[in-house]
């Protein structure tokens, strides 16, 4: 394979046509992918950008795999009352299993993303890790990609912060310089995730309200409705601020209770995916991030059997939500992750 060729994923966003500019910068013969998932930007735009930059453009129709791996899933994690990261899902289902199918039948080595990311090797082995800028870190999303794609991946935003790109996209005339952020879930662009519930065939079914005792206390609209920790929008007045502390699919209730009452010691994850690491046999201290924009914490991951361990927190920690991803970190280098149980 042509080692100086490499396949960047290209959105049409500002990030992907700065990883363009820099790739070729580095002496790379840049040709772009864009994966039309029925959602989010137009591939138009990806391609008035690759016309632009004068690179090589292919638009891949992904809308069936997305709509199976990441939009059924999204209503299934719903409906179990666990509150999911589409992108987790997308990324290793998706984006990137795509991505190397279409290098490997152009004879393509390198792939290559806008990802705020790095690539290291650690003991041996392929590893995400945390971009220069915290602030845009994406290591989060990317913690399921496995060790033969991360073997190939380029990830060029990685030293960068959003300021010096969108300075880069606007020195080249970008026509895309000025262009917003994309939103976080890319096929819900109003944020009103209820609303996508609902056109998608799903019912709410009301139930009860419980105290932590699991009294009644009043009624609610809809497992789908609530997340662990969220405050507004209850409609319920008790006398004090309430919040979600734990949804109950089984007997359909929503637990409510006071801020202190979603404090945690501790969390299953299940579903493990290790990359920097190998699966652990004796318990490890680590860092840890429970939501993408948390801050990292201290905390020992105990192997609970295949794929599944525990994590007890140095501190306790607020609104540890099922269905979200539990990220472990060694410093800078993604260690593994899986789904808080």
């Amino acid at each position: 394979m042509n080692e100086k060729k490499v396949l960047l994923a290209l959105s049409g966003g500002v990030d992907s046509s700065v990883a363009a500019l820099l790739l070729q910068k580095q002496g790379y013969e840049v040709i772009a992918a864009t994966m039309d998932t029925g959602f989010g930007e137009s591939p138009d735009e990806a391609a008035a950008v690759a016309e632009q930059l004068g690179i090589e453009h292919h638009i891949v129709d992904v809308r069936q795999d997305f709509s199976c791996f990441v939009i059924d899933d999204f209503i299934r994690e719903y409906n179990a009352a666990h509150t999911p990261n589409p992108c987790v899902v997308c990324n290793p289902t998706v984006k990137f299993a795509f991505m190397e199918c279409l290098a490997d039948e152009l004879g393509i080595n390198k792939i290559a993303t806008g990802h705020y990311a790095r690539i290291s090797q650690y003991n041996g082995r392929f590893a995400v890790r945390k971009a220069k800028q915290l602030a845009k870190d994406q290591s989060y999303v990317l913690y399921r990609l496995s060790q033969q794609l991360l073997s190939r991946l380029i990830l060029p935003l990685g030293d960068y912060d959003k300021q010096e790109i969108r300075a880069m996209a606007a020195e080249f005339s970008l026509s895309i310089s000025d262009k917003p952020d994309s939103q976080d879930i890319c096929f819900i662009p109003d944020g009103d995730y209820r609303s996508f519930l609902q056109q998608n065939g799903v019912e709410f079914q009301k139930g009860d309200f419980v105290d932590l005792a699991g009294k009644v206390i009043g009624k609610h609209q809809g497992l789908q409705c609530y997340t662990v920790g969220q405050r507004k929008g209850l409609g319920i007045a008790l006398g004090y601020p309430a919040y979600v502390c734990a949804l109950d699919a089984e007997k359909n209730q929503v637990v409510l209770g006071r801020e202190e009452d979603l404090n945690s010691d501790s969390c299953l994850v299940e579903n493990i995916e290790w990359q920097g690491a190998e699966a652990i046999s004796e318990p490890v201290q680590i860092t840890v991030k429970l939501r993408y924009k948390s801050s990292p914490i201290e905390a020992v991951l105990i192997p609970q059997g295949k794929n599944c361990a525990r994590l007890n927190f140095k501190f306790p920690q607020k609104s540890v939500t099922p269905g979200q991803s539990a990220v472990f970190y060694d410093g800078e280098i993604v260690l593994g992750g899986g789904i808080i149980a």
